[in-house]
């Protein structure tokens, strides 16, 4: 089938940007990462610059293929991420608009590759635990109400790709920090330091240019791996509680 792509293209984070329109010939057994290469290919061969845009897995995992189609986050498919999105979405002379995150918290690299270290620093902040804990101990040893124990998993099963910020009309990062933050904070081995950790990561949010959360609900939308913005409440409750102890 035949598309007509308007890529957005932008030679650095200086530079000024535009969108410039390809025609490409793809199969709809394609991964909508693997049309991209084709275009690559053929810019290539012309001698022009190939569309710069991150990928890894290719999986759905990593996190690391972020893009806005068609004004939707990782395109038109729940649960899914760039790399998942395949061509039989779209029909023979579609128009597709691809354009990176926009979000001051993610900085246009070149062409579709943000800078995602904001989130990086979000984590150092305070996604860890720092107490000592010896060897592993039994699985068993610490009792966790199976409840918190779900909730946490869900929270962990983050994969940190951004499509919440892109998402949001304030590109708020609440939905990540809330889920980085739970999933630690649901557990007995979080309780040390949770109310510390709550207000390092953020701080540290608001300190990367991300904007706040008015509870629009569309990172929730947008996050392929369905996180509930119940975690953004929970952040909330938590800041309450740090704010006070810290008074």
């Amino acid at each position: 089938m035949k598309l007509k792509l308007h890529v957005w293209r932008q030679a650095g984070p200086s530079a000024r940007g535009q969108f410039v329109t390809y025609e490409t010939d793809a199969s709809e057994h394609m991964s909508f990462l693997e049309m991209l290469d084709v275009v690559n290919e053929d810019l290539e061969e012309k001698g022009e610059d190939p569309i710069v845009f991150d990928s890894d897995c290719r999986e759905g995992i990593c996190g690391t293929c972020g893009m806005v189609i068609n004004g939707r986050p990782h395109g038109p498919w729940k649960r899914t991420t760039v790399c998942q999105l395949h061509m039989r979405e779209y029909s023979d002379g579609d128009e597709i608009w691809i354009e990176p995150w926009r979000a001051d918290g993610f900085p246009v690299q070149k062409d579709l590759m943000v800078d995602r270290a904001a989130f990086d620093r979000i984590v150092a902040a305070g996604g860890y635990i720092s107490v000592r804990t010896g060897s592993a101990p039994d699985a068993n040893a610490i009792p966790v109400v199976q409840v918190n124990a779900e909730k946490s998993m869900d929270a962990a099963s983050c994969i940190g790709c951004g499509a919440c910020v892109a998402a949001c009309p304030n590109a708020s990062a609440m939905l990540f920090t809330s889920a980085k933050a739970a999933h630690l904070n649901l557990l007995p081995q979080g309780q040390p330091e949770r109310y510390g950790r709550v207000l390092d990561m953020i701080l540290t949010m608001e300190a990367e240019s991300f904007g706040t959360c008015t509870n629009h609900g569309a990172c929730e939308n947008a996050c392929p791996k369905e996180i509930k913005i119940d975690v953004i409440a929970m952040l909330n409750r938590d800041y309450m509680k740090a704010l006070l102890k810290a008074s």
